[in-house]
């Protein structure tokens, strides 16, 4: 009988100090208090909580007074861990922010986009903040504008052969596009060519497939910098051939940037360390040929 008035007074001191330290919480933290109103909840619920809702209360309290991401106090930007009421219990998770949602829906988009050593500058690229003042560039951006516009309606577009000097922003020009349908749901990837082929290279033994019918069978593909690899016999005719005839034969629209024009690529292709191969070099060219239009940019270096 006395180890049974034992245990129940034990249990009448914990309850009695959940109590006071959950009182106290009360009395001397407005944020505690703050949070704590908005639960609807017993206290006896409540105070088997307290420590943890203290912590909760801290980062309920930096968000009534934040004005953005940039200023935000939590353990994890852009949430706070707090209380959930679930079936009558109080669960804790991180949740986020006003600010948080706000750039999780206007950047929802970047699931569609497949970046491979790219810049990440292009990652955000967007229509309305390219660089307009260079009248050189306009007939690019109005290229990419009309096939915004005619892609939506129909899939069955010329991708685009974009030349031009180093650093005038044809990748950034292409990717800006992407990412505007990306918005629509429209899946694309956009890799640097001379990095990928050595990824691939490298990956033979382990997810080379994978990595090949992605970007073989992706809606929109930008093969970017392409001339600027090490061509070999193996780059050029079991890689770049077979993904460029497969996009041609299902309309795949597939976009290049380069820093050659189509002449001097064909030369390129022509060039291995096996000898000069003219006819394989041009094979490549008039696929590349049919499936785009051709547009030189010679603009100011923006990386500069």
């Amino acid at each position: 009988m006395r180890k049974v008035s034992e245990e129940f007074s034990k249990k009448e001191n914990i309850n009695k100090s959940l109590k006071e330290e959950y009182h106290k919480s009360l009395k001397e933290n407005e944020a505690f208090k703050n949070l704590i109103s908005k639960l609807k909840l017993k206290e006896e619920e409540l105070m088997k909580y307290t420590s943890t809702l203290e912590t909760s209360s801290i980062e309920y309290d930096h968000c009534m007074h934040c004005d953005g991401l940039n200023s935000c106090l939590n353990q994890i930007n852009g949430y706070a861990y707090l209380p959930k009421i679930v079936n009558g219990t109080i669960n804790f998770q991180y949740q986020a922010c006003k600010y948080q949602e706000k750039y999780n829906k206007k950047n929802n988009y970047t699931k569609n986009t497949y970046y491979f050593n790219v810049d990440n500058s292009n990652k955000e690229a967007s229509m309305k903040n390219i660089y307009k003042e260079d009248k050189k560039r306009h007939i690019v951006i109005k290229w990419l504008t009309k096939f915004i516009m005619d892609y939506k309606n129909d899939k069955n577009q010329k991708g685009l052969f974009l030349y031009g000097n180093f650093g005038c922003g044809k990748t950034y020009l292409v990717s800006a596009a992407f990412n505007e349908l990306a918005k629509e749901g429209i899946k694309s990837a956009a890799i640097f060519w001379p990095e990928f082929l050595r990824d691939l290279k490298s990956s033979f033994q382990t997810d080379f497939k994978e990595k090949y019918e992605y970007v073989k069978k992706v809606p929109l593909l930008l093969i970017d910098d392409i001339g600027a690899e090490s061509n070999t016999p193996w780059s050029r005719d079991d890689i770049l051939c077979p993904l460029i005839q497969y996009r041609m034969q299902e309309n795949l629209p597939t976009f290049f940037t380069s820093n050659f024009d189509m002449k001097s690529l064909e030369e390129h292709f022509a060039s291995t360390t096996t000898g000069i191969e003219i006819i394989k070099a041009r094979r490549i060219m008039e696929r590349i040929n049919q499936m785009t239009s051709s547009i030189e940019m010679i603009s100011k270096n923006l990386r500069n």
